[in-house]
């Protein structure tokens, strides 16, 4: 009798071993299956050309023209022959916007001499409070007054740009609710890439360093 109780243990037991190591295993593939995901979703994509972020197949980049910081006048337009980095931005943002400046700021100080070929263009989403003086004053607090020309102007004047640049912008009580990112375009003013808000300093400066290059 307590042979065959022994017997009917031992095999129960085997079962349930199997059972665990299949579930096991099962865990296993499924935690690098989710792995190797999510490492493709947060990896940036790279174009032919070798440019990381999303490929815009060199659609033409509109040009428009509004006032700086400083109170000039720049166009897109006259960038041409030098790549051009383009983002949207507000001087009350708490959060993301002062950190795209930041990486902005970043990106040029690894360029070294090469950042005098790059323009860097932030246009407001906030015509409201966006004034010349606030501009200035932001892109002093981020060291970057003489390293871009943050644009401004009136509503009527920059909804016409975010709608050529497919950016959403929204004022509410103290924030604005706006699409980020960044747009490389080329030295011919074609736009070659999007660049979330993820983007790092060195991704977009590898960017940047393949285009002055051609």
């Amino acid at each position: 009798m307590s042979i065959r109780w022994n017997w009917r243990l031992a095999s129960r037991l085997s079962v349930i071993t199997l059972a665990v190591l299949v579930i096991l295993l099962v865990t296993l593939l499924q935690q690098r299956q989710q792995a190797a995901t999510t490492m493709q979703a947060t990896s940036p994509s790279t174009t032919a050309s070798g440019l990381q972020g999303t490929d815009l197949n060199g659609a033409a980049a509109a040009d428009f023209s509004l006032t700086d910081q400083f109170g000039k006048h720049v166009s897109l337009s006259q960038y041409k022959g030098k790549p051009v980095v383009l983002t949207f931005l507000y001087t009350n943002c708490p959060d993301v916007c002062p950190l795209t400046a930041e990486k902005l700021h970043a990106t040029m100080q690894m360029l070294g001499q090469d950042a005098q070929n790059v323009g860097i263009i932030a246009v407001s989403t906030d015509p409201a409070r966006d004034t010349q003086a606030a501009a200035l004053k932001f892109s002093k607090a981020h060291n970057m007054q003489d390293s871009w020309h943050y644009l401004v102007g009136t509503e009527q004047q920059l909804s016409p740009v975010w709608s050529d640049y497919h950016i959403f912008a929204q004022q509410q009580q103290q924030t604005v609710n706006h699409s980020m990112g960044i747009y490389v375009i080329d030295k011919q003013g074609r736009q070659q890439v999007y660049q979330d808000n993820d983007f790092t300093p060195a991704q977009l400066a590898d960017n940047l360093k393949i285009l002055l290059k051609q």
